[in-house]
């Protein structure tokens, strides 16, 4: 049975969601909005209204997820005070706390989701490293990780690419989650993932550590405007790869696409390369890697942002992108954070895309420097 200062807290964080959220306000507002899209010829310019309407609803969401919390914040009370009359249980009360908890936390995590990328879908990357086979395995793992946590969230997940590895495994693969705030959660994934286990595929029982690197990036649309210059395009069409028999694409539709990056700030070039065999219509597999280019080069436009910001902020990042951030040591239960210093011993249910600790662990912990 929860005790009155449980409750006192409860109802607390409820009343500082309501202050630092400025709810009233965003009634206000809200109100104003909405009636910019009863104007006439309000959809004469598309792009303009599809832009106000995603205002009016971003503002609805933020109002009904604090009222959500405050109506369970409100039960729980007159919960408390029927279980003194014994007319409810004491599970009943606990459940009520527990629903109560989850909501707070779920709208404090996506307030520290304030950027303007946060709540795109993501496109998230895993090359495996050094080691052959053992690292290809790895890279496999975290796929199926990060798959099944975004069917356990409710998002849409998109294999878009996949390079199987020589003899189990996988080379590469790049993944598009969607959903509302999949960006804003998984970048919290990005960087080096360490695995130590005695692996399966060395004859002598050995212990041994793989790498795998996971790099996450928004997945941009058409209102955001990224510059893609056309004559820095060029493209190759390749047959996809089966699991032969009627799997075999017999059809050059995978395609590869080449983009010549110049870096506007520093005036360095690279190329960058996308592949996608998402579908066995080229001209749809065109389309996907134009989306994909257009979010890497959205992507570059943020890091030089946060790169900006850093050297502003020198010193109060504990994290770089791309360093190794996470273990995960099998034969001792034990997957380590090693930016927040979280860990948990449920090896089994983190490779089973149990990592919503992890991430709200990340969030709290650098999410307001990143505002």
């Amino acid at each position: 049975m929860i005790t009155i200062e449980q409750l006192k807290e409860v109802k607390e964080r409820t009343s500082q969601l309501n202050r630092y959220l400025d709810i009233d306000s965003k009634r206000i507002q809200h109100e104003e909005e909405l009636l910019r899209t009863q104007a006439p010829g309000f959809w004469d310019d598309q792009k303009r209204a599809e832009a106000q309407m995603k205002l009016v609803k971003g503002l609805e969401k933020w109002i009904k997820g604090y009222e959500n919390v405050k109506t369970l914040c409100d039960e729980l009370e007159t919960a408390f005070e029927f279980y003194r009359e014994e007319l409810v249980t004491e599970e009943e009360v606990d459940a009520l706390y527990a629903k109560s908890i989850a909501a707070i936390e779920d709208l404090e995590l996506k307030n520290m989701l304030r950027r303007e990328e946060d709540p795109m879908d993501a496109v998230l990357k895993i090359n495996s490293g050094a080691g052959g086979t053992e690292a290809q395995d790895w890279a496999q793992m975290l796929m199926r990780m990060y798959m099944r946590w975004a069917e356990t969230n409710g998002y849409k997940c998109v294999v878009s690419n996949i390079l199987d590895g020589d003899d189990a495994g996988i080379k590469t693969c790049t993944l598009e989650i969607q959903g509302e705030y999949a960006y804003g959660y998984l970048k919290s994934e990005n960087g080096v993932h360490r695995l130590v286990r005695v692996s399966p595929y060395n004859a002598q029982g050995k212990r041994m550590t793989s790498f795998a690197s996971v790099f996450v990036t928004p997945l941009v649309d058409d209102t955001i405007e990224v510059n893609i210059e056309p004559a820095r395009i060029s493209w190759d069409t390749f047959r996809s790869s089966g699991a032969g028999g009627q799997n075999v694409n017999k059809v050059e539709s995978g395609v590869r696409l080449r983009y010549q990056y110049k870096d506007p700030y520093t005036g360095e070039e690279e190329e960058i390369l996308i592949e996608n065999t998402e579908t066995r219509d080229q001209p749809k597999n065109k389309e996907n890697a134009m989306r994909l280019l257009r979010s890497m080069l959205y992507d570059k436009e943020l890091q030089h942002r946060m790169a900006e910001q850093a050297k502003v902020e020198a010193g109060k990042k504990k994290i770089e992108w791309g360093s190794q951030i996470r273990s995960y040591v099998f034969d001792d239960r034990r997957v380590k954070d090693h930016r927040t210093n979280y860990q948990t011993s449920d090896v089994g249910g983190v490779m089973d895309g149990k990592i919503d600790a992890f991430i709200k662990a990340y969030l709290m912990e650098f999410g307001a420097q990143e505002q």
